[in-house]
């Protein structure tokens, strides 16, 4: 069986086994997250998440008849208070959680679709109108200490990796 969850977000388990099976997730959670560039840094949502100070990229559910560029704008309006440029899809992670509490007392699989974004405006952080319930603050962090940041999942700083030298990253799909 292959590892999934490895080491995306603290507390998930770090690798699936045969000793340890996944359940049946219930339904299908598709996501738009943003890597939103500005100046030579990149926007990460903070949040405190099982007792540990974590970065997320901004970005949330799709609703039922919503684009995902739209839910991208959306979401990230909502948690940032920024509007947003959606520009090309960067990658597609896919996997499951068994985490009860996160969205929901029920497993589900996720999908989330991961663009390239710029900001349209103003970059000024004022917050958004619907943050995340674990969300605590928002950082514009240096592309260059990207790849270091041990608060943000190993998959996300490997693949933004490019984006230090200026390259943007080819699209991937990756599982969890």
């Amino acid at each position: 069986m292959p590892s999934v969850g490895v080491g995306m977000l603290p507390g998930w388990p770090t690798a699936r086994t045969e000793e340890t099976p996944m359940t049946v997730p219930t339904r299908i959670r598709t996501s738009a997250k943003a890597v939103v560039l500005h100046e030579g840094s990149v926007l990460l949502t903070r949040n405190l998440w099982n007792g540990r100070e974590c970065h997320f990229l901004p970005g949330g559910g799709q609703e039922t008849g919503e684009l995902l560029p739209d839910a991208l704008r959306r979401e990230v309006h909502e948690e940032t208070g920024l509007t947003v440029r959606v520009g090309p899809l960067l990658w597609v992670l896919e996997g499951w959680t068994e985490d009860p509490g996160v969205l929901s007392q029920e497993n589900f699989h996720r999908v989330e679709v991961v663009f390239l974004c710029t900001v349209d405006g103003s970059a000024e952080l004022v917050g958004g109108t619907e943050q995340d319930i674990d969300q605590i603050g928002l950082d514009w962090i240096p592309l260059e200490k990207i790849t270091s940041l041990q608060t943000l999942s190993p998959r996300y700083r490997a693949h933004m990796a490019p984006l230090v030298s200026g390259a943007v990253p080819r699209a991937a799909y990756l599982e969890r």
